[in-house]
């Protein structure tokens, strides 16, 4: 289900749809029928782009709370990418977020995320959701405390060394 916002519309990423990212750039505008906004992926989400397919091939059923396309709904163009990593666990969604730099600063990556924290409370199974940042404060971490997430510790990623974790509860 698309989560939609006032400038934004976050398109699940269907298994074809990442399946076409391999082939470029202007096969995914073919596909996706939008125009692609440039360095609308950095190298970490098109890693992220090769893991979401094969956890989508073993978890089809998830696609709803995984990877997301970020559409800006007024110039049509794909601008980032976005979502959950993962169904609730034990009340809990992690949320992430990247737009291309031609769109930041604009407050949307503000949108997109409160979008998400939106979206998963209105699941009753969500309690709290969560995100990580590089443990520096930076547009991420302002994005998050204007949310309301708070600093909930650091910890030792394997894969990203030293992070450090974000957290809301749901209001009453």
């Amino acid at each position: 289900m698309a989560i939609r916002t006032a400038n934004l519309r976050l398109e699940p990423a269907r298994l074809d749809d990442l399946e076409t990212v391999a082939r470029g750039d202007g096969a995914l505008c073919a596909a996706l029928g939008l125009s692609v906004a440039p360095h609308w992926a950095g190298p970490d989400a098109l890693a992220a782009i090769g893991r979401s397919r094969d956890f989508l091939i073993a978890n089809p059923g998830s696609v709803d709370w995984w990877m997301h396309f970020i559409v800006h709904v007024t110039d049509i163009r794909l601008i980032g990418l976005g979502g959950f990593k993962g169904e609730p666990e034990d009340g809990t969604v992690e949320i992430g977020y990247e737009l291309a730099p031609g769109y930041r600063g604009r407050g949307l990556a503000t949108e997109a995320a409160r979008g998400m924290v939106d979206h998963a409370f209105a699941n009753p199974g969500v309690d709290r959701v969560i995100a990580h940042t590089l443990p520096t404060e930076s547009a991420s971490t302002t994005i998050l405390k204007r949310l309301g997430l708070r600093f909930d510790g650091e910890l030792d990623d394997p894969d990203d060394g030293y992070i450090w974790r974000w957290r809301l509860e749901r209001a009453g």
